[in-house]
């Protein structure tokens, strides 16, 4: 079985398929915020997407960060350190990556394990 949470004409933000959440790359709803900025809201939008689909950031089993730039990855990590569940963190990759709008400085991708 699928679910899919907020599907839209292009995409859905989120698809389970059986104990697996897979959420769709997430940016910042002001692209001309500062670094830590967009990280905290794209963390944000990851958060209640894994609400809504039964899930946490405890869950998560793989992210993948994009940057727009590299230099921003101290910046970057100082408020993803904060939010990460340290108990429980997962797999990761960072990448340096041209985004969808010029101003956009991250965006996000994640894959949950879903509570029964």
């Amino acid at each position: 079985m699928v679910k899919r949470i907020q599907p839209g004409k292009r995409m859905s933000q989120a698809v389970i398929h059986g104990d697996t959440v897979y959420l769709a790359g997430q940016v910042a709803e002001d692209p001309s915020a500062s670094i830590q900025n967009q990280t905290r809201s794209v963390l944000a939008k990851i958060d209640a997407i894994l609400a809504e689909a039964g899930s946490s950031k405890s869950d998560l089993i793989s992210v993948t960060v994009y940057l727009s730039s590299i230099a921003d990855f101290a910046a970057m990590n100082e408020v993803y350190d904060a939010w990460i569940d340290p108990a429980n963190p997962a797999t990761r990759a960072c990448l340096e990556s041209r985004l969808a709008s010029p101003d956009l400085r991250v965006e996000i991708v994640a894959v949950a394990a879903k509570r029964s």
